[in-house]
């Protein structure tokens, strides 16, 4: 129970740093929706959410690679005190035995690396790897370009991918809310 518990709180830390740098905000409902969609029990490094709050609307985005994580990340939302509004604009990535060998040999050549071995100790890995139909695109926020360029460069080794796209974010750029 601890471990759980000290498991969800690191969560919460990791993907609320990097949820801060997309929205910018930092009222009551922000930091809400933040927590609930931080501590989805299914959420993780295949998967990548965003979320917008125009008042009380709440904009969901991203993709999951399981369809209840779409779905708890509304339900979670819908109960956040002052969401009047859900849009959920969640997509879950297609099943498929290729793309999720291709995540499994990205996340070796990325977290694999002794240069970026340190983002994978956390309880959600910083980068995230989304894979759709052997396309990868690689999210979250590292330290530096260096990082960067790397993680682009060791995904980019992975056989069977059509093409790589490097979003990840710099921590300092995140910071700034750039």
């Amino acid at each position: 129970m601890f471990a759980k518990s000290v498991w969800r709180y690191a969560l919460v830390a990791v993907l609320g740093s990097a949820m801060a740098f997309a929205q910018g905000g930092g009222d009551r409902t922000t930091r809400e929706v933040r927590h609930e969609l931080a501590t989805l029990p299914y959420y993780g490094v295949f998967d990548d959410l965003s979320y917008r709050v125009d008042g009380g609307v709440v904009t969901l985005f991203g993709q999951v690679t399981r369809p209840v994580t779409k779905e708890d990340a509304e339900k979670s939302v819908k109960g956040v005190e002052g969401v009047t509004k859900v849009v959920n604009n969640i997509e879950v990535l297609p099943v498929s035995p290729m793309d999720n060998q291709i995540r499994i040999a990205v996340y070796r050549a990325i977290y694999g690396s002794p240069n970026l071995e340190r983002y994978g100790i956390q309880a959600i890995p910083s980068i995230h790897i989304l894979v759709k139909n052997g396309n990868v695109t690689l999210t979250g926020v590292v330290a530096n370009d260096m990082d960067r360029q790397t993680a682009g460069i060791r995904a980019n080794t992975v056989p069977g991918i059509f093409a790589v796209k490097n979003e990840l974010r710099l921590d300092s750029d995140a910071k700034k809310g750039a």
